[in-house]
Protein backbone atom coordinates (compact mmCIF):
# COMPACT_ATOMS: atom_id res chain seq x y z
CA UNK A 1 0.00 0.00 0.00
CA UNK A 2 3.22 2.64 0.83
CA UNK A 3 4.82 1.54 -2.31
CA UNK A 4 1.24 2.65 -4.43
CA UNK A 5 0.84 6.03 -2.02
CA UNK A 6 4.88 6.76 -2.98
CA UNK A 7 3.86 6.18 -6.70
CA UNK A 8 0.86 8.25 -6.99
CA UNK A 9 2.42 11.16 -5.29
CA UNK A 10 5.50 10.88 -7.24
CA UNK A 11 3.10 10.65 -10.44
CA UNK A 12 1.10 13.90 -9.18
CA UNK A 13 4.60 16.35 -8.93
CA UNK A 14 5.74 14.98 -12.43
CA UNK A 15 2.61 16.83 -13.52
CA UNK A 16 2.51 19.86 -11.42
CA UNK A 17 3.19 22.96 -13.41
CA UNK A 18 5.72 24.58 -10.77
CA UNK A 19 7.85 21.31 -11.11
CA UNK A 20 7.53 21.05 -14.47
CA UNK A 21 9.20 25.13 -14.73
CA UNK A 22 11.52 24.14 -12.32
CA UNK A 23 13.45 21.57 -14.30
CA UNK A 24 12.94 23.39 -17.73
CA UNK A 25 14.85 26.19 -15.76
CA UNK A 26 17.45 23.95 -14.45
CA UNK A 27 18.21 22.07 -17.48
CA UNK A 28 17.96 25.68 -19.53
CA UNK A 29 20.49 27.12 -16.56
CA UNK A 30 23.06 23.97 -16.87
CA UNK A 31 22.93 24.78 -20.50
CA UNK A 32 23.58 28.27 -20.22
CA UNK A 33 26.50 27.53 -17.72
CA UNK A 34 27.66 24.86 -19.98
CA UNK A 35 28.27 27.46 -22.79
CA UNK A 36 31.06 29.25 -20.98
CA UNK A 37 33.15 26.60 -20.61
CA UNK A 38 36.04 25.99 -23.91
CA UNK A 39 36.32 22.46 -24.42
CA UNK A 40 39.88 22.54 -23.34
CA UNK A 41 38.30 22.68 -19.44
CA UNK A 42 38.61 26.32 -18.96
CA UNK A 43 35.36 28.42 -18.27
CA UNK A 44 35.33 31.79 -20.76
CA UNK A 45 34.56 35.67 -21.10
CA UNK A 46 32.17 36.89 -22.72
CA UNK A 47 32.99 37.71 -26.20
CA UNK A 48 31.01 39.56 -28.87
CA UNK A 49 31.03 42.08 -31.52
CA UNK A 50 30.51 45.52 -31.68
CA UNK A 51 30.46 46.08 -35.44
CA UNK A 52 28.15 45.03 -38.07
CA UNK A 53 28.96 41.46 -40.06
CA UNK A 54 30.59 41.71 -43.48
CA UNK A 55 30.56 38.32 -44.94
CA UNK A 56 32.01 37.39 -47.79
CA UNK A 57 31.22 33.32 -48.98
CA UNK A 58 33.29 31.76 -51.19
CA UNK A 59 34.79 28.23 -52.31
CA UNK A 60 32.99 25.19 -53.42
CA UNK A 61 30.04 25.49 -54.70
CA UNK A 62 29.55 29.11 -53.11
CA UNK A 63 26.82 30.41 -54.99
CA UNK A 64 24.46 27.40 -53.75
CA UNK A 65 25.40 27.59 -50.53
CA UNK A 66 25.69 31.48 -49.68
CA UNK A 67 21.42 31.89 -48.95
CA UNK A 68 21.71 29.16 -46.36
CA UNK A 69 24.71 30.49 -44.91
CA UNK A 70 23.88 34.18 -44.96
CA UNK A 71 20.32 33.73 -43.30
CA UNK A 72 22.00 31.39 -40.54
CA UNK A 73 24.46 34.15 -39.76
CA UNK A 74 21.27 36.93 -39.83
CA UNK A 75 19.09 34.87 -38.04
CA UNK A 76 21.88 35.17 -35.32
CA UNK A 77 22.46 38.35 -35.81
CA UNK A 78 18.99 40.01 -35.54
CA UNK A 79 18.66 38.40 -31.58
CA UNK A 80 21.98 40.41 -31.41
CA UNK A 81 20.91 43.87 -32.86
CA UNK A 82 23.28 43.87 -35.77
CA UNK A 83 23.29 43.58 -39.65
CA UNK A 84 24.77 41.33 -41.85
CA UNK A 85 26.14 42.68 -44.63
CA UNK A 86 26.86 40.47 -48.01
CA UNK A 87 29.96 41.64 -49.78
CA UNK A 88 30.75 38.76 -51.63
CA UNK A 89 30.51 40.67 -55.05
CA UNK A 90 32.37 43.03 -54.10
CA UNK A 91 35.90 43.32 -55.95
CA UNK A 92 37.74 43.62 -52.94
CA UNK A 93 35.11 41.07 -50.76
CA UNK A 94 38.31 39.63 -49.07
CA UNK A 95 39.74 42.54 -47.62
CA UNK A 96 36.08 44.13 -46.88
CA UNK A 97 34.72 41.50 -45.02
CA UNK A 98 35.42 40.56 -41.53
CA UNK A 99 33.24 37.22 -41.67
CA UNK A 100 35.01 34.95 -44.25
CA UNK A 101 32.89 31.70 -44.28
CA UNK A 102 34.90 29.05 -46.90
CA UNK A 103 33.11 26.02 -48.35
CA UNK A 104 35.57 23.36 -48.26
CA UNK A 105 36.04 20.18 -50.56
CA UNK A 106 34.23 17.04 -48.49
CA UNK A 107 37.66 15.76 -48.23
CA UNK A 108 38.53 18.54 -46.12
CA UNK A 109 38.70 18.89 -42.44
CA UNK A 110 37.28 15.62 -40.56
CA UNK A 111 35.12 13.55 -39.93
CA UNK A 112 34.62 14.40 -36.45
CA UNK A 113 34.92 17.99 -37.04
CA UNK A 114 33.17 18.57 -40.24
CA UNK A 115 32.93 22.77 -39.66
CA UNK A 116 34.46 25.09 -37.58
CA UNK A 117 35.06 28.45 -36.26
CA UNK A 118 37.99 31.05 -35.55
CA UNK A 119 37.30 33.99 -33.98
CA UNK A 120 39.90 36.86 -33.96
CA UNK A 121 40.44 39.03 -30.89
CA UNK A 122 43.17 40.92 -29.33
CA UNK A 123 42.01 40.04 -26.01
CA UNK A 124 39.21 38.03 -24.36
CA UNK A 125 36.71 40.79 -25.49
CA UNK A 126 36.06 41.95 -28.68
CA UNK A 127 35.72 40.04 -31.87
CA UNK A 128 37.42 41.67 -34.51
CA UNK A 129 36.99 38.88 -37.40
CA UNK A 130 35.92 35.74 -38.14
CA UNK A 131 36.45 32.31 -40.44
CA UNK A 132 34.15 29.98 -40.38
CA UNK A 133 35.16 26.69 -42.56
CA UNK A 134 32.62 23.87 -43.29
CA UNK A 135 32.43 20.64 -45.82
CA UNK A 136 30.17 21.38 -48.62
CA UNK A 137 27.95 18.31 -47.56
CA UNK A 138 28.07 19.32 -44.02
CA UNK A 139 26.85 22.94 -44.75
CA UNK A 140 23.11 22.25 -44.16
CA UNK A 141 23.48 20.68 -40.81
CA UNK A 142 26.25 23.50 -39.51
CA UNK A 143 25.29 26.61 -40.22
CA UNK A 144 22.91 27.72 -37.56
CA UNK A 145 25.73 26.12 -35.22
CA UNK A 146 28.78 27.52 -36.26
CA UNK A 147 26.49 31.05 -36.95
CA UNK A 148 26.32 30.59 -32.87
CA UNK A 149 29.85 30.35 -32.54
CA UNK A 150 30.31 33.39 -35.08
CA UNK A 151 28.37 35.84 -32.39
CA UNK A 152 30.91 34.83 -29.94
CA UNK A 153 29.04 32.13 -28.08
CA UNK A 154 31.71 29.55 -28.29
CA UNK A 155 30.74 26.41 -25.91
CA UNK A 156 29.41 22.98 -26.36
CA UNK A 157 26.12 21.95 -24.03
CA UNK A 158 23.83 19.61 -23.78
CA UNK A 159 20.40 21.21 -23.90
CA UNK A 160 17.92 22.09 -26.35
CA UNK A 161 19.96 23.96 -28.35
CA UNK A 162 21.96 23.88 -32.07
CA UNK A 163 25.27 23.96 -30.45
CA UNK A 164 25.01 20.46 -28.79
CA UNK A 165 26.85 17.76 -30.76
CA UNK A 166 23.23 15.93 -29.80
CA UNK A 167 21.13 18.36 -31.10
CA UNK A 168 17.73 16.76 -33.41
CA UNK A 169 17.05 20.40 -34.70
CA UNK A 170 19.48 22.07 -36.75
CA UNK A 171 17.78 24.06 -39.45
CA UNK A 172 17.22 26.58 -37.41
CA UNK A 173 17.41 28.83 -33.81
CA UNK A 174 15.80 26.96 -30.94
CA UNK A 175 14.26 29.20 -28.43
CA UNK A 176 16.98 28.70 -25.73
CA UNK A 177 19.63 29.73 -28.50
CA UNK A 178 17.87 32.96 -28.78
CA UNK A 179 17.87 33.78 -25.31
CA UNK A 180 21.48 33.21 -25.35
CA UNK A 181 21.97 35.56 -27.43
CA UNK A 182 19.76 38.61 -26.75
CA UNK A 183 21.63 38.27 -22.85
CA UNK A 184 25.14 38.39 -24.98
CA UNK A 185 24.19 41.47 -26.62
CA UNK A 186 21.68 42.99 -23.82
CA UNK A 187 22.48 46.34 -22.55
CA UNK A 188 23.33 44.93 -19.25
CA UNK A 189 26.46 42.73 -20.50
CA UNK A 190 29.36 44.03 -22.17
CA UNK A 191 32.77 42.15 -23.95
CA UNK A 192 34.64 40.75 -21.46
CA UNK A 193 32.77 39.68 -18.68
CA UNK A 194 33.71 36.79 -16.41
CA UNK A 195 31.22 34.04 -16.06
CA UNK A 196 29.76 34.76 -12.59
CA UNK A 197 29.46 38.82 -14.43
CA UNK A 198 27.54 37.35 -16.93
CA UNK A 199 25.07 34.62 -15.59
CA UNK A 200 22.84 36.40 -13.80
CA UNK A 201 22.33 37.90 -16.87
CA UNK A 202 21.71 34.64 -18.78
CA UNK A 203 19.76 33.52 -16.29
CA UNK A 204 17.38 36.99 -16.03
CA UNK A 205 16.69 36.55 -20.23
CA UNK A 206 15.44 32.42 -19.38
CA UNK A 207 13.34 33.56 -16.72
CA UNK A 208 11.78 35.64 -18.88
CA UNK A 209 10.53 32.99 -21.30
CA UNK A 210 9.00 30.97 -18.51
CA UNK A 211 5.18 31.71 -17.43
CA UNK A 212 5.68 31.96 -13.42
CA UNK A 213 8.77 34.71 -13.40
CA UNK A 214 8.72 34.92 -9.78
CA UNK A 215 9.54 31.08 -9.10
CA UNK A 216 11.83 31.56 -12.12
CA UNK A 217 13.91 34.34 -9.84
CA UNK A 218 13.71 31.93 -7.03
CA UNK A 219 15.37 28.89 -9.11
CA UNK A 220 17.60 31.29 -10.41
CA UNK A 221 18.62 32.63 -7.19
CA UNK A 222 19.13 29.01 -5.67
CA UNK A 223 21.18 27.42 -8.83
CA UNK A 224 23.63 31.04 -8.80
CA UNK A 225 24.52 29.66 -5.42
CA UNK A 226 24.75 26.52 -6.16
CA UNK A 227 27.12 26.73 -8.86
CA UNK A 228 29.36 29.20 -6.86
CA UNK A 229 29.92 26.70 -4.21
CA UNK A 230 30.48 24.02 -6.97
CA UNK A 231 33.51 26.16 -8.58
CA UNK A 232 35.05 26.87 -5.23
CA UNK A 233 35.57 23.26 -4.69
CA UNK A 234 36.85 23.58 -8.38
CA UNK A 235 39.22 26.25 -8.20
CA UNK A 236 40.06 24.81 -5.21
CA UNK A 237 41.38 21.70 -6.72
CA UNK A 238 38.51 19.30 -5.87
CA UNK A 239 35.50 19.86 -7.91
CA UNK A 240 35.90 18.90 -11.74
CA UNK A 241 34.62 20.70 -15.34
CA UNK A 242 30.94 20.07 -16.28
CA UNK A 243 30.29 16.74 -17.66
CA UNK A 244 30.02 17.78 -20.96
CA UNK A 245 33.42 19.36 -21.29
CA UNK A 246 35.13 15.51 -19.97
CA UNK A 247 32.34 13.66 -22.45
CA UNK A 248 33.98 16.21 -25.70
CA UNK A 249 37.24 14.40 -25.66
CA UNK A 250 39.36 17.85 -25.76
CA UNK A 251 39.73 18.67 -22.23
CA UNK A 252 43.88 18.73 -20.95
CA UNK A 253 45.29 18.33 -17.88
CA UNK A 254 46.84 21.82 -18.72
CA UNK A 255 43.57 22.77 -20.19
CA UNK A 256 42.27 22.09 -16.27
CA UNK A 257 44.88 24.09 -14.89
CA UNK A 258 44.29 26.73 -16.62
CA UNK A 259 40.42 26.30 -16.01
CA UNK A 260 41.37 26.36 -12.33
CA UNK A 261 43.51 29.20 -12.18
CA UNK A 262 41.03 31.44 -14.30
CA UNK A 263 38.01 30.29 -12.02
CA UNK A 264 40.48 31.42 -9.22
CA UNK A 265 40.70 34.62 -10.62
CA UNK A 266 36.60 34.90 -11.23
CA UNK A 267 35.66 34.35 -7.74
CA UNK A 268 38.30 36.84 -6.36
CA UNK A 269 36.63 39.07 -8.67
CA UNK A 270 32.92 38.04 -8.17
CA UNK A 271 33.62 38.41 -4.09
CA UNK A 272 35.43 41.74 -5.01
CA UNK A 273 32.30 43.07 -6.99
CA UNK A 274 29.69 41.47 -4.88
CA UNK A 275 28.36 39.39 -7.90
CA UNK A 276 26.50 36.23 -7.58
CA UNK A 277 28.04 36.57 -3.88
CA UNK A 278 27.76 38.74 -1.34
CA UNK A 279 30.92 41.43 -1.66
CA UNK A 280 33.31 39.84 0.61
CA UNK A 281 36.94 41.69 0.38
CA UNK A 282 38.53 38.73 2.71
CA UNK A 283 37.27 36.38 0.16
CA UNK A 284 37.90 37.91 -2.64
CA UNK A 285 41.86 38.57 -1.70
CA UNK A 286 41.85 34.69 -0.81
CA UNK A 287 40.86 33.85 -4.31
CA UNK A 288 42.87 36.18 -6.15
CA UNK A 289 45.80 35.15 -4.29
CA UNK A 290 45.20 31.70 -5.27
CA UNK A 291 44.95 32.90 -8.86
CA UNK A 292 48.06 34.34 -8.14
CA UNK A 293 49.77 31.70 -7.12
CA UNK A 294 48.74 29.56 -10.08
CA UNK A 295 49.98 32.44 -12.42
CA UNK A 296 47.64 34.48 -12.77
CA UNK A 297 49.01 38.13 -13.90
CA UNK A 298 45.54 39.75 -14.35
CA UNK A 299 44.83 38.26 -10.66
CA UNK A 300 48.04 40.11 -9.37
CA UNK A 301 46.97 43.44 -10.93
CA UNK A 302 43.25 43.30 -9.51
CA UNK A 303 44.79 42.51 -6.02
CA UNK A 304 47.65 45.34 -6.11
CA UNK A 305 44.67 47.63 -6.67
CA UNK A 306 42.52 46.20 -4.56
CA UNK A 307 45.16 46.79 -1.91
CA UNK A 308 46.04 50.43 -2.56
CA UNK A 309 42.18 51.41 -2.39
CA UNK A 310 42.32 50.24 0.78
Amino acid sequence: MGKWIVAALMAMGAGSPALAQADAFGKGMDTMWEVLWHQSGAPTRLLRWEQDLKVNVSGENAALHRPQMLAALRAAASHAGLKVVDVTDAADAAAQANVHVQIQPDHALSDEQPCETRLKFEDETLIQGATLQVREADAARCAHHEAMHVMGVRGHPEGETVLSYFATHVDRLLPLDQAMLRAWYSPRARAGMTPFEVLPILADELARTLPDRQQALRDRDAFLARTVNEMQAFADGKGDVPAIVRQSGKFSDAGIRYGRMEMSFFLGVAYLEGTCVPRDPARAAHWLQRAVALGSRPAQARLGAARAAG
